[in-house]
Formats: structure tokens, C-alpha cells, sequence
């Protein structure tokens, strides 16, 4: 039998950091999608009641670029969010050819449903570090991310 390999390099500890990062994102997110399937929602399509609940009248083209994705990927987002009869689109008043984003009724059925159970999982999931644990890991993951928008 071969013995392990040992990583000795400078970075090691940033690989590690890293690995571990990403193994609680995946683990959040089983938990996340399973709880979201219980309302009938993928992650995607809660995301996108979620940018649509915070901010009614939202249009396709701000949305994508909160969503960090193209044009054509939140047409046919929206377009299944609509057949579901959980989002409609409105005419921009001032530029016919925008549209503006709401949710219907049962749009904002399911998001008041789901909403709150998420964030009590969430809650729950992180509730393992104490306040001022949460706290720090908030701040360093903002510096982060921080440095990452900056291109650092």
C-alpha cells in the first residue's frame, strides 16, 4: 500500500480553507433545495422571488446582472416562473420595449411560504457558531468577497 501523499507547499492552508468552504456551501445547498422542492421551487426560480419580492416592477435586464447571468437564462427563467403562474410581466410605461417584472398572488403565496422556512434553516444551520463567531466569519467573507469585486 503507498503511503499518502503529504502537501507541503505555502498554500496548503488556503486549499484547505477552500475545500472546506465548498463542502459547507454543498452541504447548505442539498438541505436548501430539498426544503425549496417541499414549495414546488427550484433554487434558481426562488432567487429570482426573492430580487422580484424586494424590489416589484425589477426588469429583466437588472435582474440578470443581480443573478450574474445572461439576458436569454432569466428570459426562460421568467418565462416558466409566468407558465407557473407565479410571476407576470408589465410593459414598461416610459420604454415599450422593457419589461417589468411582479408576482401574482400565488407568486407571493409561495415566497411567503418558503421565505421563512429557508431562513430559519439557514438560521439553524449556522446557529453550530456563536454570535460573535457568525459575526466574524461575516466580516472575513465580505473582505473577501470585497477583494475578489475589486479583482485583487
Amino acid at each position: 500500500m503507498a503511503d499518502p501523499v503529504t502537501i507541503s507547499r505555502p498554500y496548503r492552508r488556503s486549499v484547505l480553507a477552500w475545500l472546506h468552504l465548498v463542502r459547507v456551501y454543498q452541504r447548505v445547498v442539498r438541505v436548501e433545495q430539498t426544503l425549496l422542492a417541499q414549495y414546488g421551487l427550484t433554487r434558481s426560480q426562488f432567487d429570482v422571488l426573492t430580487h422580484i419580492a424586494t424590489e416589484p416592477g425589477l426588469c429583466q435586464q437588472t435582474l440578470a446582472e443581480r443573478l450574474l447571468v445572461t439576458k436569454g437564462n432569466v428570459a426562460g427563467l421568467i418565462d416558466r416562473l409566468e407558465d407557473a403562474g407565479l410571476v407576470e410581466r408589465c410593459p414598461d410605461p416610459s420604454d415599450r420595449r422593457m419589461h417589468r417584472l411582479f408576482l401574482t398572488d400565488a407568486g407571493k403565496a409561495a415566497w411567503n411560504a418558503a421565505a421563512p422556512a429557508l431562513e430559519a434553516t439557514l438560521a439553524s444551520q449556522i446557529e453550530v457558531l456563536s454570535a460573535q463567531e457568525q459575526a466574524q466569519l461575516m466580516a472575513l467573507l465580505a473582505r473577501w468577497d470585497r477583494a475578489l469585486r475589486d479583482g485583487v
